[in-house]
């Protein structure tokens, strides 16, 4: 069990990232990493005055759509975030699409982990960024609606280039692994504070609420199965939006931990607790984000097995977690 100021809306929790709170659009220029760095160390002071059960670390901003800004989109800036714009291509302008390793944004991430990890110098881990998966960059790439529609219309195109973009999402995985070093011997996720003694992968694939079951089997099924095959420990990232196709996920074998938000703006607790129970009767770990009152803690431990499960609770201040230790057994 653990805790984090972190917010749902990240851009504000570094001086460097709210100061662009006066632009429209970002762009590789106006990311200067060591300007980062101080609020970074501040975090985790803050973090580790909590008395918890975690460890934590560092990572690329998460307020950044980094891999969508590689593959040319537009990044607007929201208030307390930022989207990368889906762009319409055509299948002509997307039959080389792949990961320019010249390309500024891709520059700019590699060069914010090298500074995370010289500002380290061992202290605290360093960890990749929060990529977006393969369907979301089809979706970026093409248009939400229309990513789907080629699926019934362009079911060999839309395969293609699925394939090709869970090579993107392989090749950045590796390359920034390159520049990291061990911590304690082993590999870090900055998002969920995770640590693993191999290589991880953090998944995601958030436009699968618009996949029916039959769409998913057929095109990302076997696409996620090979990436998680790729490295040593895998994760997925999921929403109560995907949950209508869990089973689908779990028949996965490779993929062996579950993260589930549970947000204030889903599903109340007591309609969602029993995907979490089906996740646990899969065997798998369960890692579960979100806000909670003491009643929904009472409700998570009373249905939950304790074994494997992971509670990261957002809080806004020490009152809260105070509030929520002894429902905890803290």
């Amino acid at each position: 069990m653990g805790f984090s100021f972190k917010s749902w809306f990240p851009l504000h929790e570094y001086a460097a990232s709210a100061a662009w709170q006066t632009a429209s659009f970002l762009t590789p220029d106006m990311v200067e990493p060591h300007e980062f760095m101080d609020d970074e160390e501040r975090l985790l002071r803050e973090g580790e005055g909590i008395d918890d059960d975690i460890f934590r670390g560092a990572s690329p901003s998460q307020a950044i759509g980094w891999l969508g800004a590689m593959l040319g989109c537009s990044v607007r800036i929201l208030p307390g975030s930022t989207l990368a714009e889906e762009r319409s291509l055509s299948w002509d302008e997307l039959e080389h699409v792949g990961l320019d390793h010249g390309n500024a944004w891709f520059r700019t991430y590699i060069d914010f982990a090298d500074t995370l990890v010289g500002r380290s110098k061992g202290r605290f881990p360093v960890s990749h960024g929060t990529l977006v998966g393969p369907c979301d960059l089809h979706a970026a790439l093409r248009g939400h609606g229309q990513s789907v529609v080629d699926l019934i219309d362009e079911p060999g195109r839309s395969s293609r280039l699925l394939w090709r973009l869970a090579e993107v999402f392989r090749e950045i995985t590796d390359e920034v692994w390159k520049r990291i070093p061990l911590f304690h011997g082993g590999y870090y996720d900055a998002q969920y504070q995770l640590w693993a003694p191999g290589s991880i992968i953090r998944m995601q694939e958030d436009a699968t609420a618009l996949y029916s079951p039959k769409l998913y089997r057929r095109f990302l099924q076997d696409i996620d199965r090979d990436l998680a095959s790729h490295f040593d420990y895998s994760f997925i990232h999921l929403h109560s939006t995907s949950m209508f196709i869990l089973d689908l996920f779990l028949e996965i074998e490779e993929i062996r931990c579950f993260e589930v938000n549970y947000e204030v703006s889903g599903p109340p607790l007591e309609d969602v607790i029993a995907d979490f129970q089906r996740v646990q009767e899969a065997g798998r770990p369960l890692l579960i984000r979100g806000s909670f009152t003491p009643d929904e803690i009472d409700l998570v431990l009373d249905r939950l097995d304790c074994r494997g499960l992971y509670l990261y609770i957002m809080v806004e201040s020490e009152r809260e977690i105070e509030a929520l230790r002894p429902r905890l057994g803290m």
